[in-house]
């Protein structure tokens, strides 16, 4: 029967022009938005409303000019074979761009001070509380031998990913996560890790010491894609993370002199706490 296609085509007329006058309200009333740091779902539309409000605009109005034509009888209403098949002409198509979102790539707002405050611990002040990792070190990873780090050292499930850390770093990781997992499941589903605990010196820096020796540190991406060393770039998964990394006493490596966003490791403040509690 025609009358179907007919009834989708008047609503389609009626409802275009309401739909983009909604967005637009949108777009306006989530710039004005004050709301806390960590508002990732609100942070994602933004950025994707603006990239494509132009691309939508065109489309409303070719799909407007098109639908006007079959309603006068000067086009043809799209044929379907099946349910399926009609369901992707009323819903769209292309991939979820708001999931897909998390791996674009963005500049890193005001990097150097994206850590508001939190101090990174020196590889000497880190010795000097906790011991070297072992005595012989090189570039390479190699087994932690300091017995007091030893026996603090597991190997688990924090949530999406599994580290080698020392016992109160997993802990701490483990809250950092299960927020995440609460306030935006779509990106904890795609949180990747490239690596936890590797006992050796700097890259390219002689007698100075890795976070990563102690276990008090990991590298994160987004969907397995490594972020490029240095270049004040991230993926945006990446920054919506740090806000829960930083309320849980973490540094971000996207406020270093050389920008390592994948980075993430235990603050000065954090580690002094928890010595002075004794649980290192």
């Amino acid at each position: 029967m025609r009358i179907v296609p007919a009834i989708i085509i008047a609503m389609a007329l009626i409802l275009a022009p309401v739909i983009w006058v909604g967005l637009n309200w949108l777009i306006f009333a989530e710039d004005d938005f004050q709301g806390a740091a960590v508002d990732s779902g609100a942070r994602i539309e933004i950025e994707m409303l603006r990239q494509q409000v132009e691309d939508l605009q065109t489309r409303m109005g070719r799909i407007q000019t098109e639908l006007a034509g079959i309603a006068s009888g000067l086009g043809r209403a799209p044929m379907v074979s099946d349910e399926d098949a009609e369901d992707e002409v009323l819903r769209g198509y292309g991939p979820n761009d708001i999931i897909d979102v998390y791996a674009q790539v963005v500049l890193i707002a005001d990097r150097l001070n994206v850590n508001k405050g939190l101090d990174v611990s020196s590889s000497s002040y880190l010795a000097d509380k906790l011991g070297r990792p072992r005595e012989v070190m090189t570039q390479d990873c190699q087994p932690m031998t300091n017995e007091r780090l030893v026996d603090q050292l597991v190997t688990e499930d924090v949530g999406p990913i599994e580290v080698q850390m020392l016992r109160p770093a997993v802990e701490s990781l483990r809250r950092v996560f299960d927020n995440v997992r609460r306030a935006d499941p779509d990106l904890y589903d795609r949180i990747n890790t490239s690596g936890s605990l590797c006992v050796r010196e700097i890259r390219g820096v002689a007698n100075s010491i890795s976070t990563h020796s102690f276990g008090m540190a990991l590298d994160l991406n987004i969907d397995g894609h490594l972020d490029n060393f240095t270049d004040g770039k991230t993926q945006l998964g990446l920054t919506i993370l740090a806000d829960f990394f930083h309320a849980e006493g973490w540094v971000w490596g996207a406020g270093f002199n050389r920008e390592d966003s994948m980075h993430f490791e235990v603050s000065r403040k954090q580690l002094d706490e928890w010595v002075e509690q004794g649980v290192l």
